[in-house]
């Protein structure tokens, strides 16, 4: 009989995650953290996977292909991060997979644009 994974919603957030490589970014305690962008409709969209990567596969000079990642996320209150181009971005889900954290995290419209 299969098994279902086992997930458990996390509380305690990063406070901060900073590029440290192409696609690969680093909270305040050294863990390596993977995103996975994507596009729903017009909303932007990026999984954060923590995952446990050698210091000796992470390349320090390259910036993420995407212009619209940002270099960092600061923990802001609210549920929030806000990152290094002055955009917010919504927690939708942070939860332990298996023993994996995974963050969901969605760019909230900018309000000067309403």
């Amino acid at each position: 009989m299969a098994q279902f994974p086992s997930m458990v919603q996390v509380t305690s957030h990063p406070e901060s995650l900073r590029i440290q490589g192409p696609s690969v970014y680093e909270d305040q305690d050294e863990r390596p953290w993977v995103p996975l962008v994507m596009e729903t409709g017009s909303v932007l969209q990026v999984r954060l996977r923590q995952e446990d990567i050698p210091s000796a596969h992470i390349v320090l000079t390259s910036p993420l292909p995407s212009s619209m990642m940002p270099w960092v996320w600061v923990l802001y209150p609210g549920g929030r991060y806000l990152d290094s181009m002055c955009r917010f971005w919504r927690i939708v889900d942070h939860v332990l997979v298996d023993g994996v954290e995974e963050m969901h995290l969605e760019l909230l419209p900018d309000p000067q644009d309403s």
